[in-house]
């Protein structure tokens, strides 16, 4: 692929991502400063003072410096058949690129094509109910029948469910890891990990080889299930689930939210019964979300070779973009809609090839 960093350079980037101190933020301040991280790896004390980094984070890469080998970082990934992507390359998925401290590297297997697919995910209970399987497989399956790649976290119960619905769907499906990709979490759906690269979909990571599953992984890894995604669907989960931090972090991300009202009596319908109290959209069937996002089917989306407005919104939009690029906020503030109506509308739009991300949120007519 053009505009990729070299192998050269790619080890560097492993390299810094093996220091648990220097996380996103950290990390962009070595990128803004340094005009490359195999000079970042070899910088003095003074130069990694002036990036700003603390002398405590400075004390830290001194140490690793000795025990961590480029050169070897880059010699594992290859041995296992897994790659990775950084911010820099322009595989990076640009919905993710959007978000706050969007993780700089990814390690991924499978097939690798996010900025070519609606993605939307589906996250809930560890601990599924009967009712919980019967309405993820039968949402999920026609998401996935109607062009949609489903995100979700390869764990127990809900996110197992959606994953195999997908498939099922003869579709695609995203699994984002809480650990290193050499060691599937839980071990138990190692086959189904399997089974998600071989339909060509793909099982992605920010932690590096060796990470394990520690539990305050898991936060951070539902930031990049929902940063992913232009949707998020709840459809079973208690009111303490991980489920809801991936709808806040949804919320946070200007994304939508999307929930499955349940019996007011069960624990597992708590979360999304709360959610939908506080705004997120009610849904029975994938046509409400399919309805939503003004998707009727997204094969033929990305199939056509030209293809002309189909919405008074998506009309509205060109026509606020006809002179110049604009913002998403003066966008919406143009065509007179809510936000995450734009936001929702602009990503359906990208894929139609109507509009063009410039980055930063910054649209413009194709």
């Amino acid at each position: 692929m053009s505009n990729q960093i070299s192998k050269n350079e790619l080890k560097y980037w492993l390299s810094f991502n093996q220091i648990n101190e220097i996380g996103p933020v950290r990390f962009q301040k070595i990128l803004a400063y340094f005009p490359d991280l195999k000079t970042a790896w070899q910088a003095s004390i003074k130069d990694l003072r002036e990036a700003g980094l603390e002398p405590k984070i400075i004390e830290q890469i001194k140490i690793k410096r000795h025990e961590i080998s480029p050169d070897q970082e880059l010699e594992k990934i290859q041995a296992l058949k897994i790659q990775a992507v950084t911010i820099l390359d322009e595989t990076y998925p640009k919905l993710l690129k959007e978000i706050y401290a969007p993780p700089p590297i990814l390690y991924y297997q499978g097939n690798f094509d996010t900025n070519n697919e609606i993605l939307f995910s589906v996250v809930g209970t560890r601990k599924i109910s009967p009712y919980g399987r019967q309405v993820t497989e039968q949402i999920v399956y026609n998401l996935a029948a109607n062009g949609l790649n489903i995100v979700s976290g390869l764990a127990l119960g809900i996110d197992a469910c959606a994953h195999q619905a997908a498939l099922n769907a003869n579709g695609k499906t995203i699994a984002v890891l809480g650990c290193g990709l050499n060691q599937i979490y839980p071990v138990s759906n190692q086959q189904l990990a399997k089974k998600i690269i071989a339909a060509g979909g793909t099982i992605i990571s920010e932690f590096p080889l060796g990470t394990p599953p520690y539990k305050s992984n898991f936060p951070q890894r539902n930031r990049i299930i929902s940063g992913l995604s232009f949707g998020t669907l709840v459809t079973q989960a208690n009111l303490n689930s991980g489920a809801l931090i991936t709808a806040q972090f949804a919320l946070e991300q200007n994304r939508e939210v999307f929930a499955v009202p349940g019996d007011i009596n069960r624990l597992g319908s708590q979360g999304p019964n709360q959610l939908i109290k506080n705004g997120a959209k009610m849904v029975s069937a994938a046509g409400d979300i399919l309805e939503f996002l003004n998707i009727k089917r997204v094969n033929n989306i990305k199939t056509a070779n030209k293809i002309l407005p189909q919405t008074q919104e998506e009309k509205n939009i060109l026509e606020a973009l006809i002179n110049e690029p604009q913002h998403i906020d003066k966008i919406a503030q143009l065509v007179r809609l809510d936000i995450s109506v734009v936001s929702a509308t602009l990503t359906v739009m990208e894929m139609k090839g109507l509009v063009k991300n410039l980055g930063n949120q910054v649209f413009a007519k194709s």
